[in-house]
């Protein structure tokens, strides 16, 4: 069975890179280093800092794999490969709900790079699912789980 390709761009495979070196260079030896102290405190059976210790690193053990996982299966997304006004994986794309909603923007990203805080949304998201493919000008119909909105596509770049 063929494993899962993340779509992304090159800055969001540069930041996984980045996160996955801090993990192995810092995190892990850090916590590595929590466990050894922990372990000088005696009875293993009743000391927190041991067991919080090693669950961290069960957490960054489990990330790393995550991570290098992604980064092998990276699929680099050229935007500036599609037509400049058309919506796709690394474009920002500026649309206002129809009649009269407010004006959203947000940048499609792959879903390893996702962050709605920051206004990237995943290429998976209902709202990228409908707007992939259209262009400045369009009227889109998204379906969202409470429902339907129409959206009127004002900006790519």
């Amino acid at each position: 069975m063929a494993e899962k390709t993340y779509p992304m761009t090159q800055e969001g495979k540069e930041k996984l890179e980045q996160e996955l070196e801090d993990l192995k260079l810092i995190k892990r030896p850090e916590v590595v280093e929590r466990i050894k102290i922990a372990r000088g405190y005696g009875d293993l059976s009743e000391n927190s800092e041991y067991d919080a210790a090693k669950d961290e690193q069960a957490f960054i053990e489990g990330r790393i794999s995550t991570v290098e996982t992604m980064i092998r299966n990276a699929e680099i997304i050229d935007s500036d490969a599609v037509d400049k006004n058309e919506v796709a994986i690394g474009k920002t794309v500026t649309f206002q709900e129809l009649p009269d909603g407010e004006v959203e923007t947000y940048t499609i990203v792959g879903s390893a790079e996702a962050n709605p805080f920051e206004g990237k949304i995943s290429n998976e998201s209902p709202i990228a699912q409908a707007l992939v493919g259209q262009k400045k000008g369009d009227i889109v119909k998204v379906t969202l789980p409470v429902g339907e909105i129409q959206v009127k596509i004002t900006k790519v770049k």
